[in-house]
């Protein structure tokens, strides 16, 4: 018999979805009180496909000042959220609107966090758990981060450590997630494949728990599947909507915890602990490391783990990769499951190996001591990890 979880499941997020859908953003604003607002964006990709247009013509026509916060850039730096956070006070901004992907997103609920209280956000990227954050929506161009609907946010330290560091708390859930999927069409192959591979783990890191419930193992094993189709379509096919739709949906719903009910919220995954770092010290594709470091982790998990942690991992061969399950032999088909997998990361353009990260194999041990380091001695997860098991996966991606 199964141990059921205790949980605590918010479904928060207004979520509005589809073809023009973008064009109801001021209307949003003002239905969640804001009345003025900083738009919080990277680079000019929003201004290429329309959408920093569509929002300032939308702002405008309803009568609603604004200001904007650019440079957001990938693994999002603490220094831009100190600059906009000063800006935020000297204009008297109410609402925050982070445009693009999510680090613009996550950037945004720093800001907001920082308003709501008295500008010390960083306690909550230290464990520090968030009560309250300014009012946030969201406008998100590619599938991937699923901060969009997500209690998460992370930050690269450069102003102190170097570190990057993340939390998930319920209060920091935007009030709004504007979808509308014709936006992704301009994102690249492999940033596409890189969101798709982001989408992925955010599911694995639930499903991979010791406390699963038979509702929440279809609600994860069926957004798996959908991903798992649907991510190389996108990747060869751009202007596909279908494929854009399925992923951008996945992406928050593989975020917002529906796929995470009836699980552990603590003793799960794995995956991020290993890969955060590799993201923020090289600076790297955030889902292009996970899709390196999740078939690494699972093959040692397969290799080392306990016989339900075995079984397990067969359990996502056979669900997610169609395996033919050969109960004779779990380990066979868990490492079927694991080499469909590996093909599938490939399908969709990521890497397998450090060396396709540009990390070099002088770097493991570093790589390894960082890790380590920014977990406190052991990485948590679905199984916990010390020194000698991190240095075992790392070096299984050396080549």
């Amino acid at each position: 018999m199964k141990n059921y979880t205790n949980f605590d499941f918010h479904m928060y997020t207004q979520v509005v979805f589809g073809k023009g859908s973008e064009k109801r953003v001021a209307e949003l604003i003002q239905k969640y009180g804001g009345t003025k607002v900083m738009l919080v964006y990277g680079g000019g990709s929003i201004k290429k496909i329309g959408l920093y247009d569509s929002v300032v013509t939308s702002l405008q026509t309803a009568g609603i000042p604004f200001v904007e916060l650019g440079g957001v850039q990938p693994n999002p730096r603490r220094s831009l959220v100190e600059k906009g956070l000063t800006m935020a006070h000297e204009e008297k901004v109410d609402f925050f609107l982070g445009l693009g992907g999510g680090s613009s997103i996550d950037t945004a609920k720093a800001i907001a966090l920082g308003m709501a209280n008295d500008d010390d956000y960083w306690q909550f990227y230290n464990g520090t758990e968030v009560q309250k954050m300014a009012p946030v929506g969201t406008i998100h161009t590619i599938a991937a981060a699923g901060s969009e609907t997500s209690s998460s946010s992370v930050l690269v330290d450069d102003l102190g450590t170097g570190r990057k560091q993340g939390f998930m708390y319920t209060a920091a859930r935007p009030l709004f997630a504007i979808m509308n999927p014709e936006f992704t069409y301009t994102v690249s192959p492999y940033q596409t494949g890189a969101g798709t591979a982001d989408v992925f783990a955010h599911t694995v890191m639930r499903y991979f728990s010791p406390a699963v419930s038979a509702l929440g193992d279809g609600y994860a094993e069926a957004t798996l599947r959908t991903v798992v189709k649907y991510g190389p379509i996108a990747v060869k096919e751009p202007n596909h909507y279908e494929a854009r739709a399925e992923l951008m949906l996945a992406g928050s719903f593989s975020h917002n915890d529906v796929t995470g009910i009836g699980r552990d919220a603590v003793n799960r995954g794995g995956e991020h602990g290993l890969e955060s770092q590799l993201s923020g010290h090289y600076d790297t594709a955030h889902g292009a490391g996970l899709a390196a470091v999740m078939p690494a982790w699972l093959q040692y998990i397969a290799d080392n783990g306990t016989p339900e942690q075995v079984a397990r991992v067969a359990q996502f061969g056979v669900k997610v990769f169609d395996v033919d399950p050969d109960m004779s032999d779990v380990k066979a088909t868990a490492d079927e499951g694991l080499q469909r997998f590996r093909t599938w990361i490939q399908s969709i353009g990521m890497p397998l190996t450090l060396k396709e990260l540009g990390i070099p194999k002088s770097d493991l041990a570093a790589v390894v001591d960082r890790c380590i380091a920014a977990n406190g001695g052991v990485v948590p997860g679905y199984m916990r990890l010390d020194h000698a098991a991190v240095t075992a996966i790392f070096t299984s991606m050396v080549e």
